[in-house]
């Protein structure tokens, strides 16, 4: 179990390295046209949702720090009016690392209360990661409880917090017209969800929260999701059956009074995540909620 633990702490290691070592200089934002003037941002970091028109921009999260000028650049290719809004999903950086540059440049950014309360003092995530303290410019100005409302270019924009999941603060933002939603990290196309149980998230919260999610689209409903392919409900319901199948893994687990390596011997997360020490600190940190 100490060799497990050390692999897990030095692979949790070498990710902080490789934050800090990324050459954000050959970075390039690549933009993608979702449906009318919907469109999303790719680069590194999370989806960054954008709604252009003549209100101006409203954008969905804003990646790292060093990328806004090409984030701001690729914007511009779009229309010439300004970023007015900057929603933010969570408070994860990879998601608000630009929040100060956008809100210096006068944008009004926006989130669930639960995550400016983790913006206004440094967290340590479920990863091991240290998210520094946000200056006041950075920090969101407008935040909701349950859910809240714009009427902006054309398109009402429903933000709606489903529950904690990912984490405590967590937003999907639904373009209602357009019937396109940005979830977040809520739903990823990567293998295994990131689940911040430092900060408020949890596996169950996270099939819950899928679960309403599931219930307030359709077939034909767009998916930006907070890492990944654009995506449909299917993909968002093969994503809950996964988690719901891991779960009764390690609640079986639990049942039969297993050790953490006792578990990690059964491997729950067989036909979904390939062995390893990153789905072993996954698989760690979820049994974790059940011991």
């Amino acid at each position: 179990m100490k060799n497990l633990l050390a692999a897990i702490m030095a692979c949790t290691f070498c990710l902080t390295l490789q934050l800090q070592a990324q050459d954000f200089d050959n970075i390039e934002i690549v933009t993608h046209h979702v449906k009318d003037n919907i469109y999303y941002l790719e680069g590194s970091g999370g989806n960054i949702g954008v709604i252009v028109g003549d209100d101006g921009v409203l954008i969905v999260d804003d990646q790292f720090g060093p990328l806004t000028n090409k984030i701001e650049a690729a914007i511009t290719d779009l229309t010439k009016l300004p970023v007015t809004f900057v929603v933010n999903s969570h408070f994860h950086y990879d998601h608000t690392d630009g929040n100060e540059n956008f809100g210096r440049a006068g944008a009004f950014i926006v989130a669930q209360d639960n995550a400016r309360r983790r913006m206004e003092s440094a967290q340590v995530l479920a990863s091991g990661y240290s998210q520094r303290r946000y200056d006041e410019v950075g920090l969101p100005k407008i935040t909701f409880f349950d859910a809240m409302r714009f009427y902006f270019n054309d398109e009402p924009i429903e933000i709606v917090y489903n529950g904690p999941g990912h984490t405590d603060g967590d937003a999907q933002i639904f373009f209602l017209e357009s019937n396109v939603v940005h979830t977040g990290d809520m739903f990823v196309r990567y293998v295994l969800p990131f689940i911040d149980q430092n900060n408020g998230g949890s596996l169950d919260g996270m099939i819950e929260a899928t679960d309403r999610l599931a219930s307030k689209i359709n077939d034909e409903t767009i998916i930006i999701p907070g890492h990944g392919q654009l995506s449909n409900r299917d993909d968002l319901l093969n994503y809950r059956e996964m988690l719901v199948t891991i779960r009764g893994n390690l609640v079986r687990a639990k049942v039969e009074n297993l050790s953490p390596s006792e578990m990690l011997d059964t491997d729950p997360a067989d036909g979904f995540a390939p062995t390893g020490d990153g789905t072993d600190a996954w698989l760690l940190r979820a049994y974790d909620e059940y011991r």
